[in-house]
């Protein structure tokens, strides 16, 4: 008697026409049908059934995730950290088993305070990237209390579903970077003045999914798409970095210190460089500069990064493993043009960047100029090109210089 051969109880397909049968009490089904049944869960935004405890999560250990900080990231090693232990503790309490002892560990996002240029965007990116979780930057600047022109709070969700390609228990296990938190600080001490649509109404919006809830999240913007379908995501397990310059906070961190900076004349105070001031930054500060209580109270950490000096943009041109030179020198020789690049041109960026007062932003808008030039003319160059100070200089003019300040 020939033995009854098996097939997907879904589609009909046999065990040869199948890659993989998978059986079960009463049938079989086929691989092809389980990846089609996949699909269809994460359109229908169901998949939230999965919980992040049960997802594998490449949890690093502190020190590992600062070290990996490290060959992307050059100083700021109080802030790096502060964002490892903060990172670790966040994910360890993801994947904490309930105990009975009802001590329930609460999220803590973090607030980066620091110029701009000075790392606070790459660090969240990095980190990000180590741990392997979906990630999104979003600009506070353009986003307004629902009902206004701009974009509403939700729509942070929005871009971290897509980076999780839409799926639900991948973003709830996120980070979200908000990049110039400090542009939706309150305009002025009374609230009730006017309609501050796109500084407090922004912070109180911000409130219901840095805490932890469950959103309605249109997955493709809400006001041109009123009619979609919503998806639901829990916040609970986000975790939100929040990054700003916050110029002028150094004022209010020596009115509280009662200090002045140098330059200034006081007997009585203590004396700080004014950039040193940074360091002291807490939370009666950020409140003076216009965050509200509230906002506050959901990024309890907070950890400044310092300006940087010239050694350091120096380091940043050379040393992390993507170093802006490193990243052009295989740019051209994927046309095989080895590129070198002399001492004193990239003392001549440092030195351009700190008359600028750009950052590493600005560092590399200077370079990109440079090297943009030069690959527009690759078909000319030798199979060794030596960029020297006076080539770089040449090429950066005063009026490519002043375009490079309103840029950044």
């Amino acid at each position: 008697m020939a033995k009854d051969k098996k097939s997907c109880s879904f589609c009909g397909r046999s065990e040869e026409e199948a890659n993989l049968l998978i059986a079960g009490l009463h049938g079989h089904i086929c691989n092809i049908c389980v990846s089609q049944a996949y699909d269809i869960v994460i359109q229908e935004g169901n998949f939230s059934g999965a919980s992040p405890k049960n997802m594998k999560l490449e949890l690093k250990s502190p020190k590992e995730i600062k070290a990996f900080l490290d060959e992307y990231v050059i100083g700021q090693d109080d802030a790096k950290k502060v964002l490892s232990v903060a990172v670790y503790n966040h994910y360890k309490r993801i994947l904490q088993t309930v105990g009975d002892d009802g001590v329930e560990i609460e999220k803590s996002n973090i607030l980066l305070v620091g110029e701009t240029g000075t790392g606070k965007t790459l660090l969240a990116k990095t980190i990000a990237r180590k741990l392997n979780v979906p990630f999104t930057i979003v600009d506070a600047t353009v986003l307004t209390e629902a009902g206004y022109v701009g974009e509403d709070v939700e729509s942070i969700l929005s871009r971290l579903l897509q980076a999780a390609d839409y799926d639900v228990a991948k973003a709830e296990r996120g980070i979200v970077f908000i990049d110039e938190i400090d542009k939706v600080a309150r305009k002025g001490d009374n609230p009730s003045i006017t309609r501050d649509v796109s500084g407090e109404g922004v912070q109180q919006a911000l409130l219901k999914i840095l805490e932890g809830s469950v959103v309605n999240v249109p997955p493709q913007g809400g006001r041109k798409h009123p009619d979609q379908k919503y998806i639901q995501v829990d916040t609970k397990n986000i975790l939100f970095i929040a990054g700003g310059a916050f110029a002028g906070i150094e004022k209010d961190i020596a009115k509280r210190l009662n200090t002045n900076a140098i330059g200034f004349k006081g007997e009585t105070a203590m004396k700080y460089d004014e950039k040193g001031l940074l360091q002291f930054v807490n939370a009666t500060d950020l409140r003076s500069f216009g965050l509200i209580p509230e906002l506050l109270g959901r990024l309890p950490l907070v950890t400044h990064l310092n300006p940087l000096d010239a050694a350091t943009l120096r380091s940043i041109l050379t040393e992390p493993k993507n170093a802006i030179t490193k990243q052009f020198e295989k740019l051209f020789a994927l046309d095989e043009v080895k590129l070198e690049i002399e001492d004193d041109a990239l003392n001549y960026f440092v030195e351009k960047t700190m008359e600028l007062g750009l950052g590493a932003r600005g560092l590399r808008s200077l370079t990109e100029k440079v090297f943009t030039e030069l690959m527009y003319h690759i078909d000319e160059l030798p199979e060794t090109y030596l960029l020297t100070r006076k080539k770089a200089e040449t090429m950066l003019d005063k009026h490519q210089l002043l375009q490079i300040r309103k840029a950044s």
